[in-house]
C-alpha cells in the first residue's frame, strides 16, 4: 500500500499555508510515496452550495495547486506530485493540458492528475463551468487533453471546446500521459472511470463501500476489455491507523492519502508529518 499525504484545508485567514515545498520535502524525507493539493480558484462571498468541510461554502486561502507542486517538484526529487483534485470545468483544456505537461515534464514524470467537478456552483460559474453537465464537461475536457499530450497537431470540435488545429509541447514524460484518478462518489462513478480515467481518487469511502465499488468495477473493466488490475484505486482519510491502511488494502485499495490540517509553521508541519508517518508505520 502506497501512503501519500495532502495538504487539505487552509487555515482561516489571515494565517497562510505552510509553504508546499517545505511540506513536500518533509514528506519526501519521511517515506510518503506521494503529495497532494486541491483546487478552489475562488470563493465566493454569497455561496448557496452547501459543504460537508467548508462552512458557508468559504474556500479561501488555496494555493494554486499546480503553481504549488511545480515548488513542490523543486524542492524534491522522488515523491509523485497529486491534484487532489483539480477542478477542470473551470479550465481550458488546452491551456491545462500544456501546465500539466510542463509540470509533468519538469518533475521528471511524477504528476498524477486527480480531477474532479466540485461542489461549488458558484465559482464554477463564475470561472465558465457548465451548471447542469460539468461531468460530461469533464470527459470532453480529457478527451481533448489526451489529444493534446500526443504532440501531434490535433483540432477539436464537442459540445464545451473547439479550436482549430494546434500542438502541444513539450508533451508529458509520461507517456500516453500522466494517471488521471477521477473523484467522487456518484453512482456512475465506476462508468466513468472505466470509458476514461485510470483509478479513483474518493472521498468519504469507508473500506465496506470500497469493497463494493471494486465488484462493480472488476465487471465493467472486464466487459469493457479492460485490466481491472491496472487502476490506481486511492483513498482519503483524516483519522489514519495502521488498522485502517490494512482495511483499505484488502478492499482493493492501492493508496491511502492522509489529509493535515491547516498547517503554518515549519516545526509544527514536521511534527504533524511524523506523528502520522508513525500511525501508518512508515
Amino acid at each position: 500500500m502506497r501512503i501519500g499525504v495532502g495538504m487539505g484545508k487552509p487555515p482561516a485567514p489571515p494565517d497562510v499555508w505552510i509553504d508546499p515545498g517545505f511540506f513536500a520535502a518533509e514528506a519526501e524525507r519521511l517515506g510518503f510515496e506521494s503529495v497532494w493539493l486541491g483546487e478552489h480558484v475562488t470563493a465566493p462571498v454569497h455561496c448557496e452550495s452547501v459543504s460537508p468541510t467548508f462552512e458557508g461554502g468559504q474556500v479561501p486561502g488555496f494555493f494554486d495547486p499546480l503553481v504549488a507542486l511545480g515548488r513542490a517538484s523543486a524542492m524534491t526529487e522522488r515523491i509523485r506530485l497529486g491534484t487532489g483534485v483539480l477542478l477542470v470545468p473551470e479550465h481550458h483544456p488546452v491551456r491545462l493540458a500544456k501546465a500539466l505537461a510542463s509540470l509533468d515534464h519538469l518533475s521528471g514524470g511524477r504528476v498524477s492528475l486527480g480531477v474532479g467537478v466540485g461542489w461549488n456552483k458558484e465559482e464554477r460559474a463564475i470561472m465558465g463551468g457548465d451548471l447542469e453537465r460539468p461531468w460530461l464537461q469533464t470527459a470532453e475536457a480529457v478527451t481533448a487533453m489526451k489529444a493534446l499530450w500526443t504532440g501531434e497537431p490535433v483540432d477539436f470540435e464537442g459540445r464545451f471546446y473547439r479550436f482549430p488545429a494546434v500542438r502541444c509541447l513539450p508533451a508529458p514524460r509520461q507517456r500516453p500521459h500522466p494517471p488521471i484518478l477521477i473523484s467522487g462518489v456518484s453512482a456512475r462513478l465506476i462508468e466513468r472511470m472505466v470509458d476514461w480515467a485510470d483509478g479513483w481518487l474518493a472521498f468519504r469511502t469507508t473500506p465496506a463501500e470500497l469493497a463494493q465499488r471494486m465488484t462493480e468495477l472488476d465487471r465493467r473493466a472486464r466487459a469493457a476489455g479492460r485490466d481491472p488490475g491496472t487502476f490506481e484505486i486511492s483513498m482519503y482519510t483524516w483519522e489514519p491507523t495502521g488498522d485502517l491502511v490494512r482495511q483499505y488494502e484488502a478492499a482493493g485499495a492501492t493508496r491511502l492519502i492522509v489529509q493535515t490540517p491547516g498547517l503554518i509553521g515549519e516545526a509544527e508541519t514536521t511534527a504533524h508529518l511524523e506523528h502520522i508517518a508513525d500511525l501508518v508505520g512508515l
